[in-house]
């Protein structure tokens, strides 16, 4: 962002040709561009019967940017400011040198222009600005086409993972064997340096690349640090498994309320990860049973509980009898240096 960029109505970030030889302005996002986003997104899903959540969180990203570290950005094809947008994303900061992309939409009546490109590369310098080293985003393993748009964007390949839902229950696992054997230890018992020295040189830790669910940004990742661990010991939300050596961990993240099926509402609580030692089916079982009573102890209805994708990992949850995802989730990362 530079001061020629800065007028009364817009800050301005980029102006570029795109394929077509048109010219884009990426500039900031503002409230009034609300009814031009909502109306280019409001089918994104339709095709698998779902909407889309940014016209429900449009407004909080406007009022949560900063210009310095979260910055949502639209794609103007008109003269800028103008209703004329052909994309959206947000860039926001998850530490001193990770960030993160999310909502990547591109309009559709502008699509094969090199948009989405324009605004990945409009992302980049955001975060390189903002200090940081690597950008990454995620994508659902089944959006084919989104997949090629963000390898040729710039972005290469990083992690995949599985949810996993443990129904939130209080009695969970406690009359099961081999899982009542092998004890978990909670509150102030749950020691977040033998949970550290566990992550430091565990399977799964290799498998994830140290990232776990961010605990501050939604369905985000970020690397998960002793000084994390600690928090959550501290707050009563890590699970240890084993009463040494350690077997596994859990950490307890964000807890939301959201509308099912029927227009209820639910209480979801996340766990940044579920880890255990390879081939310790037992060291899961009791986990994923300890992260059932966890849930009901802090009254959530639903949980989801990031693990490693792999047959190992998926069906060591699936013999625990838990609820698991259809399909794996991809995160993507781009090196900034």
């Amino acid at each position: 962002m530079t001061d020629e960029g800065t007028t009364s109505d817009f800050v301005e970030y980029a102006r570029v040709e795109d394929e077509t030889g048109a010219e884009v302005v990426v500039r900031a996002a503002r409230p009034e561009d609300y009814d031009a986003v909502a109306a280019f997104t409001a089918d994104t899903w339709a095709d698998r019967g779902g909407s889309d959540y940014i016209p429900d969180i449009y407004h909080d990203w406007i009022a949560d940017d900063d210009g310095e570290t979260r910055q949502t950005l639209v794609a103007d094809l008109g003269d800028a400011p103008s209703e004329d947008l052909g994309g959206i994303v947000q860039v926001t900061t998850l530490s001193a040198w990770e960030a993160w992309a999310q909502g990547m939409r591109v309009n559709p009546d502008y699509r094969g222009r090199g948009l989405a490109k324009t605004l990945s590369e409009a992302t980049f310098d955001f975060a390189r600005e903002a200090g940081a080293t690597v950008l990454r985003n995620m994508v659902f393993s089944w959006n084919v086409k989104s997949l090629g748009l963000t390898r040729k964007a710039g972005y290469d390949p990083g992690i995949e993972f599985r949810w996993v839902h443990p129904r939130p229950d209080a009695d969970a696992g406690v009359d099961t064997d081999p899982a009542a054997d092998v004890p978990v230890r909670t509150g102030e018992d749950a020691d977040p340096d033998a949970a550290w020295a566990f992550w430091s040189d565990c399977a799964v830790r290799s498998e994830l690349a140290g990232l776990a669910l961010d605990s501050e940004e939604s369905w985000a990742v970020s690397s998960l640090t002793r000084d994390r661990l600690r928090e959550a010991a501290g707050e009563g939300g890590l699970l240890v498994v084993g009463g040494g050596p350690t077997r596994g961990f859990a950490v307890r993240g964000r807890s939301y309320d959201r509308e099912n099926e029927d227009g209820e509402s639910e209480t979801w609580v996340e766990y940044a990860v579920g880890a255990w030692a390879r081939g310790d089916e037992d060291a899961a079982e009791a986990l994923l049973a300890a992260i059932g009573r966890d849930a009901a102890g802090v009254g959530a209805d639903r949980t989801r509980v990031l693990i490693p994708e792999g047959v190992e990992w998926v069906t060591d949850a699936a013999r625990a009898r838990v609820d698991v995802a259809e399909q794996p989730t991809f995160v993507m990362d781009a090196d900034l240096t």
